[in-house]
């Protein structure tokens, strides 16, 4: 792939090793940037796509899943755009043959969806293994009214349905970004069978009886986002009811959860993001240590995180130890966005882990 590209007609070399080295270093960086404009921009265009999808289909029976066998193929090429090989014909690493699974759950946090997950997939993809990004019951392309999500189970049932049609002997790990953990939670203590691992990516990962929306409330505090006067807060069932769904103004997000994202990234999320069932999210989780507690937990922190800083992300940590805990450093609230390398690498380790 490179050789072709990066090739320099005989004469260059004349002027010395210096200045062909400056104009391969060149060609390079246009290169990269290429690909980098190339993906943002084919990601973008699914987003809006599968917007204008969700605008023109009134019934359920559209996949909410990511990571079929056309969209991996679609995804794959679009990480390595000038590959002439097919991907199924890469090698592939030796430690895949030792793993307990190859199949990896990604699911999305508040006001996200499948598509957020893109450029791990992407990643997971070339290094051998199989993702599937979901969403989640009012979110991403899925029709549910956002202001209908009443439970848990509800918000959750896109991610259940998924493991229960697994086969007997199937497997998988599940990735939870951000209010997300509070969902894979509840997969471990209703399936657990099917789940090796669970990775909870600056998420909420808490104890029995506790609700996911206080983890973000003492983070960001209530006094203004969060009182009824807050232009934040959705009223579906009326102002006389309790609050039915949150979103963020555009400039808070950009804020608390892009602060180390790239403006293509933020521009993605921007025409993207849904609001965030808020009843789901004040319920309180309830988990048993027979079937939460046996599960296999791990934790990644972000440690440039403006919505939920390293010390609450700690906190968490400290009162619900998991089995490992890792660290993103100069990563937003988003690491597929600010730092997908980095947590990619992190996931390949968790994987491998016996």
């Amino acid at each position: 792939m490179g050789n072709k590209l990066m090739c320099m007609p005989k004469k260059d070399n004349r002027n010395g090793g210096i200045g062909s080295r400056s104009k391969k270093g060149s060609l390079s960086k246009r290169k990269g940037a290429t690909e980098e404009e190339l993906l943002h921009r084919q990601a973008l265009a699914m987003a809006i796509q599968q917007h204008q999808l969700s605008q023109r289909f009134e019934n359920g029976s559209m996949s909410r899943r990511i990571g079929s066998t056309s969209s991996r193929r679609r995804t794959t090429n679009l990480s390595d755009p000038f590959s002439n090989a097919p991907a199924n014909n890469k090698q592939l690493p030796d430690f895949l043959e030792n793993l307990e699974t190859k199949k990896f759950v990604l699911v999305h946090g508040e006001g996200f969806g499948a598509w957020c997950w893109y450029k791990s997939i992407a990643l997971l993809e070339e290094s051998g293994l199989l993702p599937t990004a979901l969403d989640l019951t009012g979110s991403g392309i899925d029709l549910t009214d956002t202001n209908k999500v009443a439970t848990l189970a509800e918000y959750s049932k896109p991610l259940i349905d998924f493991l229960q049609k697994l086969s007997e002997d199937e497997k998988v790990i599940l990735v939870g970004h951000s209010s997300g953990g509070a969902c894979i939670s509840y997969a471990l203590e209703h399936i657990p069978e099917k789940i090796s691992k669970a990775i909870y990516l600056c998420a909420t990962m808490i104890s029995n009886g506790q609700r996911p929306f206080d983890v973000f409330a003492e983070e960001l505090g209530s006094a203004e986002l969060f009182s009824p006067e807050s232009k934040s807060l959705i009223y579906g069932n009326g102002k006389e009811n309790p609050p039915t769904a949150f979103m963020f103004e555009k400039q808070q997000i950009h804020g608390l959860y892009f602060n180390q994202s790239s403006p293509k990234d933020v521009a993605l999320a921007m025409v993207s993001m849904r609001p965030i069932p808020l009843i789901p999210m004040m319920e309180k989780l309830s988990v048993s240590a027979e079937k939460y507690g046996t599960g296999r937990r791990f934790y990644i922190q972000t440690l440039d995180d403006h919505a939920l800083s390293p010390d609450v992300q700690e906190k968490l940590v400290r009162e619900n130890p998991p089995e490992g805990v890792f660290k993103i450093k100069g990563s937003d609230h988003c690491p597929f966005f600010s730092k997908p390398q980095s947590l990619h690498k992190i996931l390949l380790e968790i994987a491998q882990i016996p």
